[in-house]
């Protein structure tokens, strides 16, 4: 690593470790920029046509190619385009894992292994090396081959079953919420098995699997109909487990109001909406009260919510400390106050861009913060860099890969 950031990452929670990546789209490349950004040396690894998740749209010029979901994984990483169909580079890439502790990827098992790049060839002459797969099915069992992406697993899992309206089809997340999930469970794997590391001396092989992520992110609904063997109820906006909650229309606005407890719902009523009666009433005081009149209540709110502004029952609402929330766009919640007073949304400079927006992680640490934003890099820019500051390739070598093409091809 140079020396610039050799001292970048000097007082970062990972600065020091360096993990190899070979991971492309989600799952794989989000779980490596969650170490990158604490400090860990992520080198990431592509083919000379680089990560699918480039071209992804929208793609720009002034980006060099890189479209805006690439950019949002990939920050704080080092790039180096490798052919690994050739056997110089299969070599470079097998001596950068001999240098790092960590190697990720969310290829097949078959792919890894065709270029010596799997966890049993590579731990061999490597004992403490870390081997994170992200897989599909898992990659052991029946299923191991088997290809999926976020959508499919949302299908799959049951999630989608349970989002939606009764009266229609289950619907999917809009935002890739299984690969999201997998990018976190995978960042958690690794750690841990780095903790394990430290204890014992020995690297292993972690397979974090789509599915079995996709499963787990059903929440407790799923230990609900293992105890029950009720099938849950898509109920849209409205909770199976709490009276009322719910999306409400105001004069002007729609507000999201949950009350999860009989005390909540109580205030609600009696401080809130002036309605005693209802608040007190004795057969509202137990959850399954209110499940039974839910109807009756969400007609009540309905109707006392369009008598007023958003703004005036958000106020009104916080001073009864009740749960409650403007129900926004994604355009007005990346200018709300609060992702202003969080500062989610930044931008950082950009080699070709000038500037790219950024959107931070939401992990803040006393001691160890996380390093200072650097936009994910463009294909193969730090090849001579990685080549000669890991395995100390001089200039001549560097050339000659590049002339018989094992970088791709050289970059204006």
């Amino acid at each position: 690593m140079t020396s610039s950031n050799t001292e970048r990452f000097a007082a970062s929670a990972l600065g020091g470790l360096r993990i190899i990546d070979f991971t492309h789209f989600i799952a794989g490349p989000l779980a490596t920029m969650i170490v990158a950004d604490a400090g860990a040396d992520v080198i990431k690894v592509e083919k000379p046509q680089g990560d699918d998740q480039r071209h992804f749209a929208p793609s720009e010029a002034r980006l060099d190619g890189e479209g805006a979901s690439f950019l949002w994984a990939n920050r704080n990483k080092r790039s180096i385009t490798l052919d690994l169909k050739t056997a110089e580079g299969r070599e470079i890439a097998q001596a950068l894992v001999r240098s790092a502790d960590v190697v990720v990827e969310n290829f097949s098992s078959r792919v890894m292994a065709q270029y010596g790049l799997d966890y049993e060839t590579l731990s061999g002459a490597h004992p403490e090396l870390i081997y994170c797969s992200v897989s599909a099915f898992g990659r052991t069992g029946a299923y191991a081959s088997r290809l999926g992406f976020d959508t499919i697993m949302q299908a799959e899992s049951g999630f989608m079953s349970l989002n939606g309206h009764a009266d229609r089809e289950g619907v999917r997340a809009g935002p890739a919420v299984m690969d999201m999930a997998t990018a976190m469970m995978a960042s958690n794997a690794i750690l841990i098995a780095l903790a394990a590391r430290h204890r014992t001396g020995r690297g292993q092989h972690v397979d974090v699997p789509l599915f079995d992520t996709a499963v787990l992110m059903t929440g407790f609904m799923t230990a609900q109909y293992l105890f029950s063997h009720k099938v849950p109820r898509r109920n849209g906006n409205v909770s199976n487990d709490a009276v009322p909650s719910g999306v409400f229309q105001t004069a002007d606005h729609p507000i999201f109001v949950t009350c999860t407890s009989t005390a909540l719902f109580r205030r609600l009523f009696i401080e809130v909406a002036n309605m005693p009666a209802i608040g007190e009433e004795p057969a509202l005081q137990k959850i399954d009260g209110r499940m039974a009149a839910r109807d009756r209540i969400i007609d009540m709110l309905d109707e006392l919510f369009r008598t007023d502004t958003q703004a005036n029952w958000l106020a009104r609402l916080a001073k009864g400390n009740i749960p409650a929330g403007a129900v926004r766009s994604l355009s007005e919640a990346l200018v709300s106050p609060e992702t202003k007073a969080r500062g989610i949304v930044t931008e950082i400079a950009h080699p070709t861009a000038g500037k790219v927006p950024n959107v931070a992680l939401p992990l803040y640490f006393s001691e160890t913060p996380v390093v200072p934003p650097i936009a994910a890099p463009t294909l193969g820019q730090h090849s001579e860099e990685v080549l000669a500051d890991v395995l100390g390739y001089d200039a001549l070598r560097i050339r000659e890969l590049r002339e018989a093409g094992v970088l791709g091809k050289a970059r204006s």
